[in-house]
């Protein structure tokens, strides 16, 4: 049960509106998520700001596959249903490809290094072993690339977190609980 209220439209603070309003024009409806996180005009606009300006970096499959592992390790379930709607209809990974992004893996070999390395920033807490930071760059990952991975994950775990702790109401399709993949 959600515990902070989603807001309606007339009830969103002014300082958000026009950041919620492009938002929810882009997706054609305004999440729940979205609705909730609106309540703090500079929590909401921050991380609009840099979730708009992540949305430009590597391409649509890492980013939600990086999307999908991060969510998995932090057992956000609200994440994982926007994530695995997003994969597949936004960055046409398939149902066998969402399920191995939750593991952490990909079917592409580059693509598969930069989810290794993201699920292992998130389980480390950022302490990766010289091994592992040379696996992404081996991959062909520069160290602007490794940055973005890293800010990746850092925003999906801010959404992962604010949803864990507040549980706003899905509104994308359930998945399947992690235990049983």
């Amino acid at each position: 049960m959600p515990r902070a209220a989603a807001l309606s439209s007339d009830q969103v603070p002014a300082d958000c509106k026009p950041t919620l309003d492009a938002l929810t024009k882009k997706i054609g409806f305004t999440p729940n998520m979205m609705a909730t996180f609106a309540q703090s005009p500079i929590a909401f606009n921050a991380w609009a700001a840099l979730f708009g300006s992540l949305s430009r970096v590597l391409d649509v499959k890492t980013r939600d596959s990086i999307g999908l592992a991060v969510s998995e390790v932090n057992g956000c379930n609200y994440c994982l249903t926007v994530h695995s709607f997003t994969a597949e209809h936004l960055a046409n990974l398939s149902a066998d490809e969402i399920i191995l992004a939750r593991k952490g893996h990909a079917n592409d070999p580059k693509r598969d290094a930069a989810v290794q390395f993201a699920r292992k920033v998130v389980e480390t807490r950022g302490n990766v072993s010289d091994a592992e930071l040379k696996a992404v760059r081996d991959a062909g990952y520069s160290d602007a690339n490794v940055m973005e991975i890293v800010a990746l994950v850092a925003m999906y775990s801010l959404t992962n977190y604010f949803n864990n702790v507040f549980d706003p109401e899905k509104d994308f399709p359930v998945v399947t609980p992690a235990g049983s993949l």
